[in-house]
């Protein structure tokens, strides 16, 4: 999505900065894992495949994509160079917004991945995602967020209905269930929550 190229979002302990081809060799390694794969209903690309991809979603408007940077030791915000190799290094996973609901235009799929083990269970998945619902909410118009959760997913299950999220749908011929969030409803004190806590580095 073009509307986020140069938008960097920081918060205490991650940044979401957008997805640029530089990070594209380290997300093919990621996706080349098995597990990650289920877990995103994903299909393996060739790396060549994974840089047209990360082309085609810049400039898709239904697509918003944000890598989640973790920060340095002592950095209290990351992202004036989110492309060097000290970046790269700490490439966590990415967040997005998917705008795939044609009957209502202020609704999206929400999608965390936090695909380094060793940034794992540390809440940057859930700071990522109130992040990216901030910057959703105050940047995008969204009023719905939604999700689609595999089953055996216990973790992102947990971390959404955390965040306010309730389900209400099951496919189970996909083992998939739904969750979502409406800001406009008794939820919405969560989202002007997380609105106080994000700050929204426009492109310069």
């Amino acid at each position: 999505m073009k509307a986020n190229a140069g938008v960097v979002i920081p918060g205490e302990r991650v940044t979401l900065v957008p997805y640029e081809k530089e990070h594209v060799p380290k997300y093919h390694k990621w996706m080349e894992d098995p597990w990650l794969q289920e877990m995103t209903a994903s299909e393996p690309l060739s790396i060549d495949e994974e840089f047209e991809m990360q082309k085609a979603w810049r400039d898709d408007a239904e697509k918003c994509t944000f890598i989640v940077l973790a920060h340095a030791e002592g950095d209290g915000e990351s992202g004036a160079s989110y492309v060097n190799e000290s970046a790269i290094d700490r490439m966590a996973g990415d967040v997005n917004l998917f705008f795939n609901d044609y009957d209502d235009p202020h609704a999206c799929e929400m999608e965390i991945m936090i695909a380094e083990e060793k940034f794992r269970r540390k809440g940057f998945a859930e700071e990522a995602v109130k992040l990216m619902m901030a910057y959703a909410t105050s940047n995008l118009n969204v009023t719905r967020f939604f999700c689609k959760i595999i089953d055996s997913n216990s973790a992102s299950l947990k971390l959404f209905e955390k965040l306010g999220y309730v389900k209400y749908a099951h496919v189970a011929a996909f083992k998939q269930v739904e969750l979502e969030l409406i800001t406009k409803d008794k939820h919405s004190e969560l989202v002007e929550e997380v609105l106080k806590s994000a700050v929204i580095h426009p492109p310069q």
